[in-house]
């Protein structure tokens, strides 16, 4: 299992807080809004995503499980 971030971005309202509090995986466009870096988080930066996800005011950030895929086929 990994853990991505993932963005609503209908919810977002470009506060930033998401880029402020984990600028290793979220970047801001010209407009304020999150570029969400798409690869799985490791685990010494899950508490940063996890920092980050919960003080968006709009929640549109969130935490998302999932399984890594299998290339062996």
């Amino acid at each position: 299992m990994s853990t991505r971030l993932r963005l609503n971005p209908i919810a977002c309202e470009a506060h930033g807080l998401c880029a402020e509090l984990f600028p290793e995986r979220i970047a801001l466009d010209e407009w304020g809004y999150p570029i969400i870096d798409e690869r799985p988080i490791p685990d010494h930066l899950l508490a940063h995503a996890r920092r980050a996800a919960a003080a968006c005011p709009t929640m549109a950030l969130l935490l998302e499980k999932a399984e890594l895929a299998d290339h062996t086929r």
